[in-house]
């Protein structure tokens, strides 16, 4: 053997050295703000309030209360219809960007995306300025009050359209022309196309959209506090049995009731993933809708009336943060921006939220792409690489609600080394991070995934550094992956409320929390105009987020030609 082979195999060595102990340290960081947390939840619900093990005393109690079982069926109710209107909606709207010709399709694009910008107590103090006891439409509802299932339904909809939206448009979008040719060639009727191969063709992707609305309107926190009333529901149960009785066994009892229906849904929504690749072929061909005026007309009423109350939610907040007393005197103003002359929170927690969510947009951006970098092109230690792998999609199926119970539980405890972050910011970008770090990782694995595994090979023979090939080659072709992460994070950092919500310190409040404390000191105009303010930074900084790379973009994608 040549020695240019034993110094391959040495170069070889040493860099399945850097990736072993980068794997360990990817391993400790996802126990310490992921599975370490969970299981001071776990032990905490067996607890009493001294701290010795009482098996299931604490769910006896639970159970015996009346009121308390009664949140789990409303929970689960108004996931339910909150997800079968949402998906109904979505459906509608996807069709027709995705299966007409109207006019307008990227406008429609850009309004469903709304809401993503926003945190869940912007729709929900929006509608209590329009069906509230003084709202511009309170007669509207029929006689329903807001303050209960009709307004959660009707604010957690609003919310989580675009997430629907996103897996229907791509489900209709992998739709294969070949069957809509042989049913036309057959005489197929339009509507029984609809019903014989496009409903068909999408059932996976609407029952995984089923799935994403329910998870999330499960476990939403935000527009049931607002206009919940007296409707309880376990996210809200939580905050009341911590926040409001301080009793911690209980919340972390109520924190696994609310585990459980999200972990369901997402083994559910992996089975559904796998078995909608499998419906796309190599010899698939793309669908191209024909021009028709009645339906294209029809669609563009439908999709433009959704279009219109999404709009609709978010000018009601501007309109209720510029006006000078609602509804009396709708002259514009500023006096409810003058968050220094009310209580929950002033200007300061709008600069921590921007402190924040930069941390957490950079250095969680570091920790998910090295993290999915180990995972995907590490070439030893197979089974920790596996085990890693299902525990970065851990946090996916944990509600934020529960995952900030578990870092009090796990970093306030008095042995613990790490708990000097306890009451900082530095926990509020951690629990940030590990709470959106989920999907951050499936998208920096899906642009690691599209390299050549050939690239590594051909550096180790060269005998360039693993770190060399990293820098150089690796993070340079997955720029845009990686700025999609960054601004992901930063986004949700601005718009979270759940997971940062028992985390913070009197000098560490944020805006999303600001909006909370407002609304519950009786503030609702001023917690609007802080929604509003979330909302306008989020969408200022993704517009200028898209001005700024375009042209970056453009060429960091070339080589993909």
């Amino acid at each position: 053997m040549s020695p240019g082979s034993g110094r391959f195999r040495r170069a070889l060595g040493a860099d399945d050295v850097v990736l072993g102990a980068g794997l360990l340290l990817l391993a400790a960081w996802l126990a310490a703000t992921v599975l370490l947390p969970l299981a001071a939840l776990l032990a905490k619900a067996f607890q009493s309030p001294a701290g010795a093990f009482v098996g299931l005393d604490n769910f006896r109690a639970y159970f015996r209360n009346p009121a308390l079982p009664r949140s789990i069926g409303n929970t689960l109710s108004i996931g339910a219809v909150s997800a079968a209107i949402c998906v109904s909606l979505a459906f509608t709207y996807a069709y027709g960007l995705t299966r007409t010709c109207m006019p307008g399709r990227s406008v429609f694009r850009v309004i469903a995306q709304i809401p993503l910008l926003a945190p869940s107590l912007l729709p929900a103090i929006s509608l209590v300025y329009l069906f509230g006891n003084q709202g511009l439409a309170r007669g509207a509802l029929l006689g329903a009050s807001i303050y209960g299932p009709v307004g959660i339904v009707m604010g957690e909809v609003f919310w989580t359209f675009p997430h629907a939206l996103i897996v229907v448009t791509t489900a209709l979008a992998l739709s294969d022309a070949r069957l809509y040719e042989a049913a036309r060639s057959l005489g197929a009727s339009r509507w029984r196309i609809f019903w014989t191969v496009t409903v068909p063709g999408a059932r996976y992707g609407l029952v995984s959209a089923f799935v994403v609305v329910f998870t999330l309107v499960v476990t939403d926190f935000g527009v049931p506090k607002v206009v919940g009333g007296h409707f309880n529901v376990l996210a809200t149960d939580i905050y009341r049995q911590v926040v409001g009785q301080q009793n911690f066994q209980m919340g972390a009892l109520v924190g696994l009731l609310l585990l459980a229906p999200a972990l369901a849904a997402f083994a559910v929504d992996r089975v559904l993933r796998r078995r909608q690749s499998a419906l796309v072929s190599s010899r698939t061909v793309p669908y191209r809708p024909a021009p028709s005026r009645a339906v294209d007309t029809l669609f563009l009423v439908a999709c433009g009336l959704v279009a219109l109350a999404l709009l609709a939610v978010v000018a009601v907040s501007v309109l209720a943060a510029l006006a000078r007393r609602w509804p009396y005197d709708l002259t514009p103003s500023l006096r409810s921006f003058r968050f220094g002359d009310v209580d929950g929170g002033g200007w300061e927690s709008f600069w921590n939220s921007l402190r924040m969510s930069a941390s957490a947009a950079v250095a969680g951006t570091a920790v998910v792409f090295a993290g999915a970098f180990l995972v995907e092109k590490g070439r030893a230690f197979p089974a920790a690489r596996g085990a890693l792998q299902l525990l970065a999609l851990l946090p996916l199926a944990v509600p934020g609600l529960v995952l900030g119970l578990g870092y009090v539980f796990f970093f306030n405890a008095p042995e613990n080394p790490l708990g000097g972050i306890y009451g900082t910011l530095a926990i509020l970008v951690v629990s940030t991070v590990a709470h959106f770090y989920s999907v951050a990782h499936v998208t920096a694995l899906t642009a690691l995934q599209q390299l050549d595994p050939e690239l590594e090979t051909v550096s180790a023979s060269l005998r360039v550094p693993l770190h060399r090939t990293f820098f150089r080659v690796t993070v340079p072709l997955c720029t845009p992956a990686i700025l999609d992460i960054a601004i992901y994070l930063f986004v949700n950092g601005m718009t979270t409320v759940s997971a940062v919500v028992f985390l913070y310190a009197p000098q560490t409040t944020l805006a999303s929390v600001a909006v909370l404390n407002m609304d519950d000191a009786g503030d609702v105009a001023p917690a609007a105009a802080m929604a509003l303010l979330v909302f306008a930074t989020a969408a200022l900084v993704r517009v200028l987020y898209a001005l700024g790379t375009r042209g970056h973009l453009a060429r960091a994608t070339r080589w993909r030609a």
